[in-house]
C-alpha cells in the first residue's frame, strides 16, 4: 500500500487544444482540467544536441491517483517544469495509475 504523504507533489494536468490558423496549420494551446497530488521520482537523465539546440532530458516515474483518464498526448505541469507524458500502466498499487515522463531542460 502506498503511504499518501508519498503523494507530495501537485500537479496540474493538461490536454492538447487543436485550432486551424489562417494558413491552413494548427495552433495547439494547452488547457487544464485537473489538479491531482502525485509521486514524482527520477530516474535519470541524458544530454542531447539537436540541431537547432542543446538540453538534457530528465526521465521521471509518476504516481497518481487513477481518478483520470490519461493519454500519452495530456502533459504534467508543476510549476514551471513541464512533464510530457512517455508511457502510462497500472501500478501494483490499486487505485493508482504509474507514468513514464520527460522533462526537458535547456
Amino acid at each position: 500500500m502506498i503511504d499518501p504523504g508519498q503523494l507530495r507533489t501537485r500537479l496540474v494536468l493538461q490536454r492538447p487544444i487543436e485550432t486551424a490558423d489562417d494558413q491552413g496549420g494548427v495552433v495547439r494551446t494547452w488547457e487544464s482540467f485537473g489538479n491531482a497530488w502525485a509521486k514524482v521520482v527520477p530516474r535519470g537523465s541524458r544530454y542531447e544536441m539537436d540541431a537547432d539546440s542543446a538540453g538534457a532530458t530528465q526521465a521521471f516515474t509518476i504516481m497518481l491517483r487513477a481518478n483520470f483518464s490519461l493519454t500519452l498526448q495530456h502533459r504534467l505541469v508543476d510549476g514551471g517544469k513541464i512533464y510530457r507524458i512517455t508511457a502510462i500502466r497500472d501500478a501494483r498499487e490499486r487505485g493508482f495509475i504509474e507514468l513514464d515522463a520527460e522533462l526537458r531542460v535547456e
